[in-house]
């Protein structure tokens, strides 16, 4: 039992050996420790005791479920807002969402992945960026349906047409026509049930005691965004008059008191939002996945958002995240986000960043933490410096992990941490100890000649995926066209760009091998010769099918298709690096919900996928 007592000893900071002045060292006796170890309120008496100590301290591990523990699963991940529907104001919305979900249930799929939700800048519709957010706490309510609603009206044809069209979301005309509908199901609320004691009126006010002075925070910022934006100022607190970037100033005080109408308003929004989110996740399970809806969440806020300005304690202010120089940005990243507090986290046993998680775990059956890196260390960019200058600083991980298990078992949601980049040692030995799924990309995932992993050489604690939102589409990597986009904004220059397109070419024929030596070659590339170089073009079926039967065929126990190969996309949802180039975070699938359930290619790929991962008596 020495060995354990040791361990004991040395988690509660009892040095197990020292050196005298004389040079000899010295170590305590085992009762000597089990002695300190008691007076320090550590039962340590017995062997039992010490056993039950030490795992006292392991730290919790995330959910599991059963049918995950031998088994393995599927699903579905999408943007969102990029949904097309015959119902829809020009974005994809929660009843699209719930549609969505019915439609990949049906297919056999356990899981829809989205987007972040989080609340962006409703007062702003050009901050529209899903990774920029204003709150981790809270949703975007432009993702509310208002065709649920029982005051709706249509608004005329032509209003429609002109959002529903176009192949970009056009944000302000969208955020035009829903803050109406807003307004007018407000105002019904208002009149037949606020204060009234029915069951809409009792469930909002739970909705408001349970979120407390987090929703009325927000709600307050919100509605001094909504104030300010509209007489020209910032929507962010950074841009306001000084007298209100401190929520506890005698102007706050002053606005929340003559203004509890609009403040209810947008706290009322979010009551909307979290009913309708949890709606699309009770139909989700209800239609037989096993996951259901599957959240994303952003890495860091915006540094002029609810979060900083509600909790300045809990942020750090004068740096931005972002990510060293790699081989795919030699001048590294510059998120513009700001991080959380080290300081603050490791003060409060990272319960700040478990609520976080919490609030996202209510209403989902798995999460995905965007560069989990952070549990560990961000790359903080000092302001006024460039991302090159950035630092690594650490932040507490054993606190981190054991916040977001609790949440995790908590709720009985698995936990999937994005863990690309430039990640640190042991990190993801971390991960696999806390029950943290990683994230497996096909594109990445090399052996050390270069060629493509075989599925039985991918590890099981992880979720396999084609592409992710800020690489091609699978389409636009076969066919290059993400090298013209590159090289057509000068983000490539000509030799960039002609280097890349034969290494892309090579890479297909490494794609062919893959393919050939896991029995799954299609039709379509048989009659290529091992040493001809693989064109481009368009990405035929089979070859589809077959490159989602290769990743059905890992050990990693769950797999993500994402809508956009799926409906037949071509362009990516995000080109990291620019913000005017590229429309970020606007383009729609080409395909309505009702198109894409009577696709050829959705109906290939998931029938495959279904074939290779049924819901019941699978193994891996």
């Amino acid at each position: 039992m020495t060995a354990d007592l040791d361990r004991l000893a040395e988690a509660h900071g009892l040095a197990l050996s020292y050196f005298t002045e004389t040079g000899e060292e010295r170590s305590p006796s085992d009762e000597a420790k089990r002695r300190i170890l008691e007076a320090l309120g550590i039962p340590a008496g017995s062997d039992e005791e010490i056993r039950q100590s030490l795992a006292a301290l392991e730290p919790p591990r995330c959910y599991l479920p059963a049918w995950l523990e031998e088994g393995r699963g599927w699903g579905i991940t999408c943007q969102l807002y990029g949904l097309r529907s015959d119902r829809n104001l020009g974005m994809g919305d929660f009843e699209d969402l719930a549609q969505l979900a019915e439609l990949a249930a049906g297919a056999g799929a356990d899981f829809i992945g989205v987007n972040p939700l989080h609340s962006l800048f409703l007062a702003d519709p050009l901050r529209f960026s899903p990774y920029s957010p204003s709150s981790r706490h809270f949703l975007n309510p432009l993702y509310i349906a208002v065709d649920r609603f029982e005051s709706w009206t249509e608004p005329d044809r032509e209003a429609l047409d002109a959002v529903r069209t176009p192949e970009l979301i056009d944000y302000e005309a969208v955020i035009r026509l829903k803050q109406v509908a807003f307004e007018a199901e407000f105002a019904r609320f208002k009149t037949h049930h606020l204060g009234s004691g029915s069951d809409r009126d009792r469930t909002f006010a739970s909705f408001q005691a349970e979120r407390g002075a987090l929703l009325e925070d927000f709600a307050l910022f919100e509605a001094l965004s909504e104030v300010f934006a509209g007489i020209g100022l910032s929507c962010g607190w950074h841009g306001w008059p000084d007298a209100f970037k401190d929520k506890h100033g005698d102007a706050v005080h002053t606005f929340k008191d003559e203004k509890q109408d609009r403040i209810r308003f947008h706290a009322w929004l979010q009551w909307l939002a979290h009913e309708q989110l949890a709606g699309a996740q009770a139909r989700a399970l209800a239609a037989g996945m096993r996951l259901g809806l599957y959240l994303d969440l952003a890495v860091g806020v915006a540094p002029d958002g609810a979060d900083t300005w509600s909790q300045p304690d809990a942020v750090l202010r004068g740096v931005r995240v972002g990510s060293p120089p790699d081989a795919f940005n030699a001048k590294g990243q510059d998120w513009g986000l700001a991080p959380l507090s080290p300081r603050a986290l490791a003060a409060d046993q990272g319960r700040i960043f478990g609520q976080i998680v919490a609030d996202a775990l209510a209403v989902a059956g798995a999460v995905r933490i965007d560069h989990v890196m952070a549990l560990t260390r961000l790359y903080l960019i000092p302001d006024g410096l460039s991302s090159v200058d950035g630092v690594y600083v650490q932040f507490p991980l054993h606190q981190l992990v054991a916040a977001v298990a609790r949440a995790s078992q908590r709720a009985g949601a698995i936990i999937i941490g994005e863990d690309l980049g430039t990640v640190p040692p042991n990190f993801r030995e971390a991960m696999r100890d806390a029950g943290i799924l990683g994230y497996r990309v096909l594109f990445f995932e090399r052996e050390r000649d270069g060629r493509f992993r075989l599925p039985q050489n991918y590890e099981r604690e992880a979720i396999a995926c084609m592409s992710t939102h800020d690489l091609p589409t699978l389409r636009g990597w076969w066919s290059g066209s993400d090298l013209d986009d590159r090289e057509a904004i000068g983000m490539d220059d000509p030799a960039a760009a002609s280097a890349h397109r034969i290494q892309r070419s090579a890479d297909r024929q490494l794609i062919i091998v893959a393919l050939t030596e896991t029995g799954l070659l299609p039709e379509s590339l048989g009659n290529l010769k091992p040493e001809e170089p693989v064109p481009g073009g368009e990405l035929a079926q089979d070859t589809a099918v077959a490159l989602a039967r290769f990743l059905a065929r890992t050990p990693c126990r769950l797999v993500a298709l994402q809508l956009e190969d799926l409906g037949g996309m071509r362009d990516r949802a995000n080109l990291p690096g620019t913000v005017n180039e590229h429309p970020n975070w606007r383009r729609k699938l080409p395909l309505t919900l009702d198109a894409l359930a009577g696709s050829p290619d959705f109906q290939a790929v998931t029938q495959a996928m279904a074939e290779e991962r049924p819901r019941r008596h699978d193994h891996p």
